[in-house]
């Protein structure tokens, strides 16, 4: 413990000497910063994809770098510090885990903590269920969310069976709109049905988000496959007929993993 606390400690003096020394770290505010942490945690996403731990090491760093960074700023305008970031995170998750640091039983399920966790949070302040989803989360993302969200206070289906119907719906619905053309309603008739799609996900354990990540790997795997082996041949993509482009591209799902 006591060398993990050093490691930190030592993280905290090079940001104190890189405030004061470095032009560029000097220059940076809340506002300069927000684009870089997001683009750190997209790559945190492609190492957690990819399962490479030495990336997940790197890029973890990178995130903490920016969580001091933040921390750092604040404590020069008089507002907090890492400390008063790290005691409130530690009170938050005290509070919110009576069934560990308390005497409440949610029982040995996952799911009972998660409805647990959004009621105590309901009672912390009189937001809405859906005040805590950010409105900057990409849309894929933020629809399993919602969802989860109001999951969590009993505003979902009984079974997951019968999501079908609604999925199925939904898809008559966008088949009409399409038939009249209307490109703004069929815009939202695709809207509710990729949502009654993520909500199919959710309702069997899937995330929404690597299934659809995992698909868009596949397809770029084939798609360079089929590349490769077209240039091998001395032709161009655009010259091939759809036929021999999906000849190749059978042969490319022999090497799906």
């Amino acid at each position: 413990m006591e060398k993990k606390l050093e490691s930190f400690r030592r993280l905290l003096d090079i940001m104190d000497e890189l405030r004061e020394k470095c032009p560029w770290d000097r220059e940076q505010t809340n506002g300069s910063l927000r684009n870089l942490t997001l683009e750190e945690a997209y790559e945190l996403a492609e190492a957690i994809t990819e399962n490479d731990s030495e990336e997940i090491k790197k890029e973890l760093g990178d995130l903490l770098l920016h969580i001091v960074f933040y921390a750092k700023i604040a404590s020069e305008e008089k507002q907090f510090d890492i400390g008063d970031v790290i005691d409130s995170l530690c009170e938050k998750l005290i509070f919110r885990h009576p069934h560990v640091f308390g005497n409440v039983d949610v029982k040995n399920d996952p799911e009972n903590v998660k409805k647990n966790w959004e009621e105590i949070k309901q009672h912390e302040c009189t937001r809405s269920v859906l005040a805590g989803v950010p409105v900057s989360l990409p849309a894929l993302i933020k629809a399993n969310r919602v969802q989860e969200k109001v999951r969590a206070v009993g505003f979902d289906w009984d079974v997951p069976e019968q999501i079908w119907d609604k999925v199925n719906e939904e898809l008559n619905e966008l088949e009409q709109e399409i038939k009249k053309g209307d490109h703004e309603e069929i815009e939202k008739e695709f809207g509710d049905l990729l949502f009654s799609v993520v909500n199919a996900a959710r309702l069997y354990g899937i995330d929404p988000e690597n299934a659809l990540e995992r698909t868009n790997r596949k397809f770029i795997k084939r798609f360079n496959y089929l590349e490769e082996h077209t240039i091998k041949k001395g032709r161009l993509l655009k010259e091939m007929t759809l036929d021999e482009m999906n000849s190749i591209w059978e042969k490319a799902k022999e090497f799906d993993t």
